[in-house]
């Protein structure tokens, strides 16, 4: 099946692969080539994908799947590969969110602080596990 993912700004991946391991927002979930035709919105977390037994992990900060007629696309709102990701700043990042929910008193901080708390933890999941 082809992938192809785009952000903002710009096509991140586009090539043929085996294997898609995504997280939606009810849960996570995989497609293989021949899976009957599928749309999902995603969450924040970290996308799988399998070619050849070679696997690439990759970030996705929301943003919607779609498998059809062996083509999948993802639309997400940001992306970015594991090799690529700063893992000092996205330490930084996580530490920062962690210390914004801890001293929280009004309940849209804690959803933005929850959210970047999510991100900075899909980014460096995504980088660890890619050093593996």
């Amino acid at each position: 099946m082809h992938l192809k993912v785009i952000t903002h700004e710009n096509t991140v991946f586009d090539e043929d692969v085996n294997e898609i391991y995504l997280k939606g927002i009810d849960g996570e979930f995989g497609v293989l080539e021949g899976h009957e035709p599928i749309m999902a919105s995603l969450g924040i977390g970290v996308t799988k994908i399998v070619k050849d037994n070679d696997v690439k992990l990759f970030t996705t900060m929301g943003g919607i799947f779609q498998l059809k007629d062996g083509q999948a696309i993802i639309l997400a709102n940001a992306g970015e590969f594991g090799e690529d990701i700063d893992v000092t700043r996205a330490e930084q990042a996580k530490a920062r969110a962690q210390a914004r929910l801890a001293e929280v008193t009004a309940q849209v901080d804690a959803k933005r602080a929850e959210a970047a708390l999510a991100r900075a933890m899909a980014r460096l999941k995504a980088a660890m596990q890619n050093k593996n």
